[in-house]
């Protein structure tokens, strides 16, 4: 089988060679720092110039017969109205929602939060992105990438999700404890944040798919709905508030694309995989094991027959902490749980960061 034979097979519950195997083939997937690419690269014998999209060399993903590629992106708009309406200081690096960006923590977070506090009145002034103010180009050049896998190679070609969610924008946008106080205390507020944010999506996925639509098998979209210990608001409230704007982004990208439709969530969601598929969601990633309820085998006993999973290696403890043997040990499990018919992508839980030892990531695929 080719991987994108595998691939296809695996999404539609028919039974394959092995295991699909994914790594850097969708943006939850990926690995985070240039040092283990390195590393890898020297423990397969892979050495002289650079090869591959972004930093991932082709020739690693070649050398663990890996069975997916990525292509596409997220494209961003100029937002000039906006560069006048804030106010925000230079130790802050703002995008294209107003969001600002800086050092906190050792790390480069999000610290300004542009809508946090501000009556519905005012938000309804804000200079909100548009997709027109995109430039055409990068369209052009997606299509042109993704043409090129989908012709010439027999990967199963994954095209990057171009627009983020409307749950995690609200978090970012008015910070989490504000918003998820509107979900509960203003959900006029919160219908029409999510409203404006669905307008933007669907005039950037009407450009989008309509440039790669028809060179892909898969498209992604992200959107973290639950903690390490459940879902961050109840069932109800996401089917009146979250589930039909994330409906109708689904229905609108499968206009213009016959490709099956992944989405990420990170943390404890298996109460809310109902719904999920509701949304028309066709693979859950990643299936993150070590969070309530998110057993493999509860998974697959409940919802194997009804869509597929992608991920379930990991990352927090195992692949961290875990030798070489272990990871593969744990591979073999998940595989006799998820692998016996179908609906199952092999990958790491999340991106692989740079506290993952280089021979871990290794024994996932040559274990």
């Amino acid at each position: 089988m080719t991987g994108r034979e595998r691939f296809l097979n695996a999404i539609s519950h028919k039974k394959v060679d092995r295991a699909v195997f994914d790594l850097y083939g969708s943006p939850q997937t990926m690995i985070d720092t240039p040092k283990i690419i390195e590393e890898i690269k020297n423990l397969l014998n892979i050495s002289g110039g650079y090869n591959g999209p972004g930093f991932i060399d082709e020739r690693i993903l070649e050398k663990l017969n890996i069975d997916t590629r990525m292509t596409g992106g997220m494209p961003s708009p100029t937002n000039e109205a906006l560069y006048k309406y804030i106010d925000y200081t230079d130790k802050y690096s703002v995008d294209v929602w107003g969001i600002g960006y800086g050092p906190a923590n050792g790390h480069y977070e999000a610290i300004k939060r542009p809508l946090k506090d501000m009556p519905l009145d005012e938000i309804k002034k804000f200079p909100f992105p548009k997709a027109s103010d995109i430039d055409k180009n990068i369209f052009e050049q997606y299509r042109t990438h993704a043409k090129n896998l989908y012709e010439n190679t027999n990967y199963a070609v994954i095209a990057q999700h171009p627009c983020f969610g409307v749950f995690e924008l609200g978090c970012w946008m008015f910070g989490f404890d504000d918003f998820l106080y509107r979900l509960a205390g203003e959900p006029e507020t919160v219908h029409w944040f999510f409203n404006k944010i669905l307008e933007y999506q669907k005039d950037v996925i009407k450009l989008y798919y309509g440039a790669i639509g028809e060179y892909i098998n898969c498209t992604t979209s992200g959107d973290d709905f639950g903690t390490q210990r459940g879902l961050f608001m109840s069932v109800k409230m996401f089917d009146e508030l979250v589930l039909p704007y994330m409906k109708e982004r689904i229905r609108y990208t499968k206009t213009f694309t016959d490709a099956y439709f992944q989405h990420h969530t990170c943390g404890s969601v298996f109460r809310l995989i109902p719904s999920l598929i509701k949304c028309g969601v066709d693979i859950i990633n990643p299936i993150q094991p070590n969070a309530f309820e998110m057993e493999p085998e509860r998974l697959k006993a409940e919802y194997g027959n009804q869509m597929s999973f992608w991920g379930g290696i990991d990352t927090q403890d195992l692949l961290v902490n875990g030798s070489p043997k272990q990871v593969g040990e744990e591979v073999e499990r998940i595989l006799s749980i998820f692998g016996t018919d179908g609906g199952y992508i092999l990958s790491p839980a999340h991106c692989i960061q740079e506290d993952v030892p280089p021979e871990n990531v290794i024994a996932i695929y040559l274990h």
